[in-house]
């Protein structure tokens, strides 16, 4: 595990800025608002609710989400990256024990306003943690480690357990916070794949002079390969060469401006990938 003390510090102030800002979510909108969110986070308030409610006992929130979060983390240690886990352990003690620290503050009684803005703020929470390789814990180590080592897409997973969340709490304390939620989760998942695009593919076709140089170019700012199709314009009526690829999102600006240095004169194509089948390179998780 090597460490870049400059990459890495940002990393850390980056994780810090995403556990207030999740902190403060929690504890302004989504306590507020009664709401129960996705995943371990959902999971935490509404077994505080259960103890508060049934059995007056006030659990803290930071006991039962490092609870629930130890067996994630062990996942994330022995099968993803120490030091991508190490930054998802931070993240996970700082909200944590700021969640109970930091004094709740209300903003709105609206609940519609609270599941929307509530949502983008979790969102934007989450994806701060991933764009600088960490997570916020729970159930995105499991989805991370199903998707990058089993290849199995977690996402009807995920799903599942949060419609049993949201079942549960429905059933207990009411409906109408439990269908609020669902705008809290999906006003979340909105803003993520806004802003998280490293699992969202983006398909090239680039018709070039310089096919070989194209090639070359594409892979050494992605790291992925390229397929040389030959073809005949129909203008011109000349031989042409058309280089497809496929990359990440993420990597797809960095892919043109890679293309332009190369060849100026080169004609770009990119589409919007859905699915995809067979071999496609991730960078490894540190």
């Amino acid at each position: 595990m090597k460490f870049n003390f400059k990459q890495d510090a940002k990393r850390v102030v980056v994780i810090c800025i995403a556990a207030v800002l999740m902190a403060v979510n929690i504890k302004s909108f989504v306590r507020t608002g009664g709401l129960y969110p996705g995943g371990a986070t959902g999971i935490t308030i509404l077994l505080q609710t259960i103890f508060e409610r049934f059995f007056d006992i006030i659990v803290p929130y930071s006991v039962i989400n490092l609870l629930l979060n130890a067996v994630p983390v062990y996942i994330g240690f022995r099968f993803i990256g120490k030091k991508f886990t190490l930054l998802s352990c931070l993240m996970i003690v700082l909200t944590s024990f700021l969640t109970d620290i930091i004094p709740a503050q209300v903003i709105t009684y609206d609940i519609l306003l609270i599941s929307i803005f509530g949502g983008i703020i979790n969102g934007l929470a989450i994806s701060m943690c991933l764009m600088v390789s960490a997570t916020s814990g729970g159930t995105d180590f499991i989805s991370i480690y199903l998707s990058e080592k089993k290849g199995i897409d977690a996402w009807n997973m995920i799903l599942g357990l949060n419609i049993v969340i949201l079942s549960i709490a429905g059933l207990l304390f009411g409906w109408d916070k439990a269908l609020y939620s669902i705008i809290f989760q999906y006003a979340s998942t909105q803003i993520l794949h806004i802003l998280y695009k490293r699992y969202q593919k983006q398909t090239f076709f680039i018709v070039t002079d310089k096919p070989a140089e194209i090639c070359d170019a594409i892979y050494t700012v992605s790291n992925h390969g390229a397929t040389i199709l030959e073809g005949k314009g129909s203008y011109e009526h000349c031989e042409r060469n058309v280089v497809y690829s496929v990359v990440s999102r993420e990597e797809a600006k960095k892919v043109v401006r890679a293309v332009r240095r190369t060849d100026g004169n080169a004609f770009v194509n990119q589409l919007k990938t859905d699915e995809l089948s067979g071999h496609f390179y991730r960078k490894p998780t540190d």
